[in-house]
């Protein structure tokens, strides 16, 4: 574990007091990102940590230019958190899991690729 999970440790807690600090909308919906990119993202803590601090980076400006919660997620707040997840790798169960999908379906489907 070591440096590298403390500092992880001290960051997350940065992020977490860094949602804290914004107005009550704007906390209530990075709160349901951050339980949805939990879900469905990297999975990793090096790449979903970066991920947490750009959404609050987002949530931070967005508070400071006063573009509302819809603004900065739209009128599709799935669609909104598939796309931000777009910009970051995933997490290496999830792409075996896709895999294992794609070849279990086309062993059936008598369509291999």
């Amino acid at each position: 574990m070591g440096t590298g999970w403390t500092d992880q440790k001290k960051r997350y807690r940065q992020y977490k007091e860094r949602t804290r600090q914004l107005p009550e909308d704007y906390r209530t919906a990075i709160d349901a990102l951050e339980r949805y990119l939990e879900l469905f993202g990297p999975g990793k803590a090096d790449t979903l940590l970066p991920m947490l601090e750009d959404l609050a980076d987002l949530f931070d400006q967005s508070v400071a230019d006063g573009i509302s919660v819809r603004g900065i997620v739209g009128e599709d707040p799935v669609a909104f958190a598939e796309a931000f997840l777009r910009n970051y790798p995933p997490g290496q169960w999830f792409g075996k899991e896709q895999q294992r999908l794609v070849d279990a379906i086309d062993s059936v489907a008598g369509d291999a690729r």
